[in-house]
């Protein structure tokens, strides 16, 4: 019986892809780099903002020194652009109040800095339905690591068998798989269904009220 939900943020709660692509180009454009069009993004979010720094630099520009100063730049510009297209996406603010009606216990688990992610919380979402909110911080691996996964099932005394595992990316899935939770997949977020299902996600979701659907055929 499932008794606690984990979500992705950026993709599965939020759509934020423009205000992080925005935030990103700005730091290229400072730099006189080349942009990338805002679908580029959706393959290069999703494993930090170190990865996303490397993943948008020219490579011959990826070094060390350059990555944090775009990472610094990227924290700069992301602070004052965060909210000015981001919300959640269709259906969620309404499956968020169903699931803590059923009394499941609720958590975000994302590789946003922390920060951004308590902040995108509380302020787009209705924070106080979580138990937990858990973005990247230094103690804790990033995703698809299982440890932040395990460590918020922990806090919220439940079970990883008991815990549904939802998000939109193959490093989302790879992390339920690895702290041996069951994986979903959205499919109106940044990745396609191949890579959902290729990365082992045991049902895919096309909009959020299904995943009540899901959990009534998982409770019987």
């Amino acid at each position: 019986m499932i008794k606690a939900i984990i979500f992705d943020l950026d993709g599965t709660l939020l759509d934020s892809l423009q205000d992080i692509a925005n935030s990103a180009n700005t730091v290229l454009v400072k730099h006189k780099f080349p942009l990338h069009d805002i679908n580029d993004y959706r393959y290069f979010v999703g494993s930090g903002v170190t990865a996303l720094m490397t993943h948008i630099l020219p490579k011959d520009k990826r070094t060390g020194y350059m990555i944090k100063k775009c990472k610094d730049e990227f924290f700069e510009a992301y602070n004052e652009n965060w909210n000015i297209h981001t919300k959640p996406y269709e259906g969620i603010p309404e499956l968020l109040n169903e699931l803590a009606a059923r009394q499941l216990k609720l958590a975000v688990h994302s590789n946003k800095p922390d920060t951004f992610t308590q902040m995108c919380v509380r302020e787009l979402l209705k924070g106080g339905l979580f138990d937990i909110i858990l973005g990247e911080r230094s103690r804790i691996p990033r995703k698809p690591n299982p440890a932040g996964a395990k460590q918020i099932a922990k806090w919220m005394n439940v079970s990883p068998e008991h815990t549904l595992y939802v998000g939109d990316t193959a490093t989302d899935m790879d992390t339920a798989i690895a702290a041996g939770m069951f994986p979903v997949g959205v499919l109106w977020g940044f990745r396609s269904q191949e890579e959902l299902k290729k990365n082992g996600a045991r049902a895919l979701v096309k909009y959020p009220q299904e995943i009540l659907l899901l959990l009534d055929r998982l409770i019987t």
